[in-house]
């Protein structure tokens, strides 16, 4: 199918892509002709004396009320035509900068000055009774139009095959671009609807206003409603510091480490070894390097933090019984490149786990991003979306946890428990029977895929599939659940289903994950445009139905909720074998560092179970809070400032603030004339959903028109000569585009949240096989070396806005610097075995008071991490695995991409990003036991095999020389074994399953053997050594 046909959209009804040909018209916008408000479209409305009501008495620009009082209080003040400053008017209420008025009409409105409450409460109105229903064109929404941004402008095609109906640009508004957009509605009566419950809204609150004043008493029947009401004013969550009891000995003993590692330090640098000093230097650089390396982590977990969500006081603030639900909407998106590697049956319970979602439907929209292109992807969703018709009902009916149906099902526990319902049992059986159904056609279209026909995949019409060529291919886009069709089994109103396949040409750069989740936040914003999205892996699974909501709790605070940039949830996994061998858990990132980041500026981004806000995401930097007033300097002398009169510092501080004022008008004037398409992309439609804080989109849009815009924005040049990459959106760069994406919005001065409910929110899988985890390993650590060698690493990165914290800064610095560990980490695990085979060592004989320096060094580091775990509730068997696979992951995933980023930034040789398989054994941990070679087992079997070979030499050494060289080889032997016990879980994957030894195994035994062989003979432990004549004083014939 050629691109240029016009837009590639499916069929829910059938597995087809039809083409939407460009005839299809935009609704016509609404005439502009008579007294209508030049601003939001609707009527300008009547006064309260029933005149017609005019907002500016200079020029007579038509203006509507709401739009009148939403300039007044949140804009600049004047008309958009003649720059007046607008007056206030009879029935409006008072704002800051008003002259004193003698007939005041409405005292109420004194009160009003600066409502945070009340501006909530307008949004939430506007965006209520407001035609603005998320993703779809109403039919009563004919004449209702919506402004466009750029003036006169359309959307030029960037790739030129999906040209924008030219009708829309002809009849856009001519008016110029200083035009504020925002939510209003757009009512058919004029503004006298708005007005009246406007005036009942400012009643209520007189009433609550007198009532606290003691003017007005209670009725017995509103005891109940005033109750909740004080319940809705709390906060929505609260922080939880670590008891003082177990933190303050935390701080204690890490400044007493500290020192201890200082004087440690000197002692070992004063004290060189004359007789082996190349082993000495080597192990003091070593050691300065680990002492670095040991402050950049310990230092951003000086602050640690827990949190509290409270989802019934959210739920009373926005979702009152008999009112309209004003939770925010939520995106979610789903990336999938190879259905091979990532099984569709794994994508497809991760997808009904969020159509069934404990959140409301109609704000809920889930896109899958399929950058495979994959036949197989698009066929297998098009069953789950069949599915979760009969899934999604049984789900919500009988309240179940998890809702991803393969993990429900598996759950080994009593699933009667605390079910009532008598119909449960025989509907769990029937839903399980339907379940195991769609799993054997989930699995005959997999097996269907293993081999691909000479002439590609076909669809049922005929048609050749979109995307038989990978690499190049139009953008598909399918709306499986959405406008029509979307209900389940019993009539209920389902979840959007949206399949996306971005563009793709030779010659572009696609810039992989990033560049996918790129084109979701596009394409989400011109289909609906939720406030909020929250983007999962295709293997993690919503665990907690309830995990949007305790994300909401922070993002929808209204004290600090508007500073907040992502929410972000610790990783989960299931199928991780009893004892955890290589890490896979990695609690003690999830559940120390993370939370230390918490209590500075928040948790790092980590890929995956992240709830975004938009316009953290579009660049935008956070809402600036009331600055503090300015100190006045007075004529004591502590003051130690110019002596002024407290007058004239008053009046001085007021024309500052006029001034500042004044220039943040400017900057806004310029903010709203600058030209967004080089920031966002040639797209009016996207750029105008850009400037909706609160989300929405245009009613006025057709089903059809809103796809064509959307083929248009994941076009493969879309981004050409745009910002997105660079500063919107996910940022490109590196593989690891989470942590630099995070990185760019902290350095904006926003704030995270790490969000840790008592049931894990979500849950993924993690690749058990050695092989595959230390591949995973590699990927981060090359994203992080990546960073380094960027202009965006952290260690000269974002000084210019100084809105990056300090222990913040650390957090990331240690991001990318710790790859770089891995060298001298190698020679110091090598360091034993040359010890014990040269017979040196890296130290000279310890004193009795030197002593004291190791037996003070290693309590420290013993009380420090006994301490960390007693606050965090890590047990000490997750935290030594998490000890043993720092060195297995540092002499081995971590060197390797410290060579390939040196490669890559030295000589330009690039790597291969490969996607880390999420394939399941079917015997219990399977793929724990199995063998697949790579080169990344070279170095850490090797560094095994030279400490066990130094042990038995020495030993052996010891042995042939007696008892008195005993005493010097408990260091070195002490030192080998630290190498070996930390690489125990590493050999003992080598090995494989019990009474199974692998080939390789024998391979390394075989070499290990002969090794052995050729320094037994050197050495000779077992013939007694003697000492002869001195040659050099009487001769060889002496």
């Amino acid at each position: 199918m050629e691109a240029s046909a016009g837009l590639v959209a499916g069929s829910h009804n059938r597995n087809e892509l039809v083409v939407i040909h460009g005839h299809e018209e935009h609704k016509p916008l609404k005439n502009l002709d008579g007294q209508v408000c030049e601003i939001c479209g609707d009527g300008v409305g009547l006064t309260v004396d029933g005149d017609l009501f005019v907002a500016c008495n200079e020029c007579g620009f038509p203006v509507c009320r709401p739009c009148y009082e939403y300039e007044r209080r949140e804009g600049s003040q004047n008309c958009p035509q003649c720059k007046t400053r607008y007056k206030r008017l009879k029935g409006s209420p008072r704002v800051e900068g008003d002259d004193d008025e003698e007939d005041v009409d409405d005292i109420e409105h004194e009160f009003n000055i600066d409502d945070q409450k009340n501006k909530q409460v307008n949004v939430v109105e506007a965006l209520l009774h407001g035609k603005m229903s998320y993703g779809r064109g109403l039919e009563d929404d004919e004449n209702s139009q919506f402004p466009p941004v750029i003036s006169g402008g359309r959307s030029r095609p960037v790739s030129g095959e999906f040209p924008v109906g030219s009708h829309y640009g002809e009849q856009m508004l001519s008016s110029s671009l200083h035009k504020r957009i925002h939510p209003y509605p757009m009512s058919e009566s004029g503004s006298v609807a708005w007005d009246e419950k406007k005036e009942e809204g400012w009643k209520d609150r007189m009433d609550d206003w007198k009532l606290q004043q003691g003017n007005l008493g209670p009725e017995a029947d509103e005891d109940t409603d005033a109750s909740m009401l004080d319940e809705a004013r709390q906060p929505l969550s609260r922080k939880v510091p670590i008891a003082s009891s177990k933190i303050n000995p935390y701080r204690m003993v890490i400044v007493a480490r500290l020192v201890i590692l200082a004087f440690f330090l000197r002692y070992r640098i004063l004290n060189p070894v004359h007789d082996a000093l190349g082993l000495w230097l080597t192990s003091i650089i070593c050691e300065i390097w680990f002492a670095f390396s040991w402050i950049l982590d310990q230092f951003p977990k000086w602050f640690p933090i827990d949190r509290e969500t409270y989802l019934d006081r959210l739920s009373i603030r926005y979702e009152r019984e008999g009112e309209p639900n004003m939770l925010a909407p939520v995106d979610f998106f789903v990336s999938t490149v190879d259905p091979m590697k990532e099984p569709p049956l794994v994508t497809a319970n991760t997808i009904l786990s969020i159509l069934a979602v404990d959140y409301p439907v109609d704000k809920v929209s889930c896109y899958i991003s399929d950058d495979g292109a994959s036949m197989c992807t698009f066929e297998a969703l098009s069953e789950t979306a069949e599915f979760a018709r009969k899934w999604v009902p049984f789900c919500k009916k009988f309240s179940i946890e998890p809702r991803a149906p393969e993990m429900y099902f598996s759950e080994k526990i009593d699933y009667l428990k605390d079910k009532v319902q008598p119909t449960f049992v025989k509907e769990r059986r029937a839903m399980k029977r339907e379940y195991e159904e769609f799993k054997v056609r989930i699995n005959a279209l997999v097996a269907k895929a293993q081999k691909v026909p000479p002439e590609g995949w076909i669809m049922q019409d005929g048609t050749p599939w979109p995307g038989n060529n990978t690499k190049d291919h139009p953008g598909m886009i399918q709306v499986f659940l959405g406008n029509s069709g979307g209900v389940d089994t019993e009539g209920n109103q389902l979840p959007r289903l949206v399949y996306v396949s971005r563009e793709k040409r030779p010659g572009f750069q696609h810039h992989k994950k990033a560049g996918a989740m790129n084109a979701l936040v596009r394409v989400s914003a011109v289909l609906t445009n939720a406030p909020f999205m929250l983007n999962l892996d295709c293997d993690h699974y919503i665990n907690n139905s309830k995990a949007v909501r305790e994300a909401m709790c922070f993002l929808m605070d209204p004290q600090t909720g508007k500073k907040v940039c992502y929410v972000q949830f610790p990783q989960r996994f299931d199928g991780i074998d009893t004892h955890d061998r290589y890490a896979n858990r990695n609690t003690v990132f999830f559940d120390i560092n993370m939370k230390g980041l918490d209590g500075i500026q928040g948790p790092v981004y980590v890929g995956t179970g992240c709830v975004f806000r938009r316009q953290a995401l579009y660049g935008y930097n956070p809402p600036k809070g009331p600055k503090r007033p300015k100190m006045v300097s007075c004529d004591c002398c502590p003051c130690f400032g110019s002596r002024k009169k407290l007058k004239h510092a008053k009046s001085d501080v007021n024309g500052e603030a006029a001034s500042l004022k004044g220039m943040d008008d400017d900057k806004e004037v310029l903010m709203s004339q600058m030209n967004f398409e080089k920031k966002f992309g040639q797209s009016s439609i996207f750029v105008t959903s850009t400037l909706m804080e609160e989300g929405g989109v245009p009613p006025s849009s057709s089903p059809a028109g809103m796809l064509k815009e959307a083929i248009h924005v994941i076009s493969c040049g879309y981004e050409d000569k745009t910002e997105w990459g660079l500063e919107v959106g996910w940022i490109y760069g590196s593989i690891t585009e989470d942590i630099l994406t995070g990185f760019k919005m902290h350095c904006r001065g926003w704030r995270s949240i790490y969000c840790m409910p008592r049931r894990a929110a979500f849950k993924g899988t993690a690749p058990i096989n050695l092989s595959d985890r230390l591949n995973q390993v590699l990927r981060w650590a090359l994203g992080s070396i990546e960073i380094f060698f960027s202009h965006h690493c952290p260690l000269w990165y974002g000084y210019k806005e100084k809105k990056l914290k300090w222990l913040e800064r650390f957090a990331y610095a240690n991001t990318t610097i710790y790859p770089f560990t891995s060298i001298p980490l190698v020679a110091y695990c090598v360091l034993p075995a040359v010890c014990l085979l040269t017979d040196k060592f890296i130290m000279p004989p310890i004193s009795t008071f030197a002593g004291l320096y190791f037996i003070a060094l290693f309590s420290s580091i013993i009380a420090t991490g006994v301490i960390e775990l007693k606050w965090s509730g890590v047990s000490i068997e997750e935290w030594w695995r998490n000890e043993q696979f720092w060195v297995i992951g540092g002499v081995s995933a971590h060197l390797f991409a410290v060579i390939q980023g040196l490669l890559k930034v030295l000589a330009g040789i690039d790597t291969n990003f490969t996607v880390t398989s999420k394939a399941t054994d079917d015997e219990d941990f399977g793929e724990l036991y199995a063998i697949k070679w790579t080169t990344l087992l070279i170095p850490p079997t090797t560094i095994l095999i030279i400490n066990i070979v130094g042990v038995v030499a020495g030993v052996s050494d010891a042995i042939n020389n007696g008892y008195q060289s005993w005493g010097p080889l408990f260091g070195k032997l002490f030192f080998s074994f630290w190498v070996i016990v930390h690489l125990y879980p590493f050999l003992k994957g080598l090995m494989g399953r019990q009474n199974r030894t692998p080939t390789i195994v024998v391979i390394w035994s075989v070499l290990l053997a002969s090794i052995f062989s050729l320094l037994w003979v050197r050495i000779d432990p077992f013939v007694l050594k003697t000492k002869g004549p001195d040659t050099k004083l009487c001769g060889i014939n002496c």
